[in-house]
């Protein structure tokens, strides 16, 4: 009765609508049977997939998890480390450059009179010394202006190396122009603009210097670097220079946006036809003593079956994945189809032709907007399908693909052009919604101002993947050389009977 009363009550909720859910054993498969299922009756698009684990009823998928990191990226402020060092460069650079005509102004403003005449010396210094400093200026806009595109864990040591020289010869200059001509107010000018045009030929010298190391030094390969995307296993190889760790990792996020394809968690599960396949491994014993020998042939043979049903899934993983690959490309099919015939509806208007094609069947202009709102209808259930079944819903909404058919239509391109986009993935660069830096973490064992060197390993991280580098050191290369007389390129032709020549 009680058993019966149990049963009426869940029954009396299922009708109510109560939410059921399917608890499975820790160590089993965390993915329900259609949590990643194409179905043809499902119009919703871009729906996302529910996970229900063994521990709590309110868990999160791979792709919640990377939908969370999303938003968190997008959530943050602005870091203001990034705009320390360009302000104190941009301080200390004003001042070097503002010290040269200070030091040839204070003379004139505080005893202009007894200074001594210097006449057509003086005026080919203030010459080179015009042209220094405007070279000085153009070419630190061209060195050190530079929206800077990455924010460092780390000091970059050059940088400060080069700032602190700046500093030091500044300070220098101005404690020896205070105590030897401030002080005694020298009056001999021509040696005062000599020490200026002195202290810009120091300051063109150190920039000489930072273009060595700032840009130059890197230039020549040294090191080739592994990366590998430990999610889904795609690896890339780039040769580098001498870089610090920090520098390196911020020169392989800009190679990761441009070559690695975008990181979709819903490819990297196997087929949830072997996922969600129970295999009983749980031995069975009869309590009752008469029967204990028919128990245990029972429990191995249960082993056995159970053994054989896993050595049989490679089977039908093979044959999961030729019927996903037969539903691609059947959806491919469609979806090409329905794109070309879309695009068979519009054409561009030219301004000599009529504006009608006869008086029955006037024509209607369009902008580029309507005209894809227009043949975007009958190709989206095409669209949404495919996008299914490739995994892609995520990355591509209504709203999204309707401007990228509006751009194609104002470019004149084709139904090839179009389709491009949607039918191999592209770069992970092609995703990003907005031009805000991605906040990645930076795992060393060493300091991240180290140099690279032979056997360095370390990762740049997210919330669901990471990016393992391995330093490999570039092979030291022995070219000889041989040299071939010309002379020495004389052949004989061997006839034997057997043969047709």
């Amino acid at each position: 009765d009680r058993r019966d009363r149990h049963r009426l009550k869940n029954r009396d909720g299922s009708i109510r609508g109560d939410k059921s859910v399917m608890i499975q054993a820790p160590g089993e498969p965390l993915l329900d049977p259609e949590s990643t299922v194409v179905d043809d009756r499902d119009d919703n698009w871009g729906e996302t997939t529910t996970v229900v684990t063994g521990t709590s009823v309110d868990s999160i998928s791979n792709e919640d998890l990377t939908r969370i990191s999303k938003d968190l990226e997008d959530s943050l402020p602005l870091d203001c480390r990034r705009y320390i060092s360009p302000v104190l460069g941009a301080i200390l650079g004003l001042i070097s450059v503002i010290t040269p005509l200070a030091f040839l102004a204070l003379p004139q403003l505080l005893w202009r009179d007894t200074l001594d005449p210097c006449g057509t010396p003086c005026e080919g210094l203030y010459i080179s010394l015009a042209f220094k400093l405007l070279i000085l200026l153009i070419s630190t806009w061209a060195l050190f202006l530079r929206p800077s595109r990455a924010t460092l864990p780390r000091f970059f040591v050059f940088r400060c190396l080069l700032l602190a020289l700046v500093f030091l010869f500044v300070a220098s200059y101005w404690l020896f122009y205070g105590v030897r001509v401030l002080e005694p107010q020298e009056t001999d000018y021509r040696g005062i603009v000599g020490y200026a045009a002195s202290l810009v030929d120091a300051l063109l010298f150190i920039q000489y210097l930072a273009l060595v190391l700032l840009e130059v030094r890197h230039l020549q390969p040294a090191f080739c670097l592994k990366v590998v995307r430990t999610a889904d296993g795609v690896s890339r190889f780039y040769d580098v220079g001498h870089l610090s760790i920090q520098r390196a990792g911020v020169w392989v996020l800009d190679q990761y946006y441009r070559d690695f394809p975008v990181y979709n968690p819903a490819l990297i599960n196997l087929p949830k036809s072997i996922l969600t396949k129970k295999m009983s491994s749980f031995k069975v014993y009869n309590l009752e003593e008469e029967n204990t020998n028919n128990s245990t042939g029972q429990s191995r043979a249960m082993i056995a079956a159970a053994a054989r049903r896993r050595d049989n899934s490679h089977n039908e993983y093979y044959y999961e994945e030729a019927e996903v690959e037969r539903r691609i490309r059947k959806r491919r099919a469609r979806l090409v189809v329905a794109v070309e015939e879309a695009f068979t509806h519009i054409k561009r208007h030219q301004d000599e032709e009529t504006a009608t094609s006869s008086p029955k069947h006037p024509r209607e202009l369009m902008d580029p907007r309507e005209a894809a709102q227009a043949i975007f209808a009958p190709m989206a259930r095409a669209m949404q399908k495919y996008l299914r079944a490739t995994r892609q819903q995520s990355y591509h909404t209504m709203e999204s693909i309707i401007n990228y058919l509006q751009f194609c239509i104002t470019h004149n391109m084709t139904p090839k052009a179009f389709l491009e986009r949607y039918l191999s993935p592209g770069p992970t660069l092609q995703y990003l919604d907005n031009n805000r830096g991605r906040r990645w973490t930076l795992v060393s064992e060493e300091p991240v101002t180290a140099a690279l060197r032979q056997g360095q390993v370390f990762s740049l991280k997210r919330l669901d993947f990471a990016l393992v580098v391995k330093v490999m050191p570039l092979p030291f290369l022995d070219l000889a050389e041989e040299f071939i007389d010309p002379k020495s390129h004389k052949f004989v032709m061997k006839l034997q009977s057997e043969t047709s020549v």
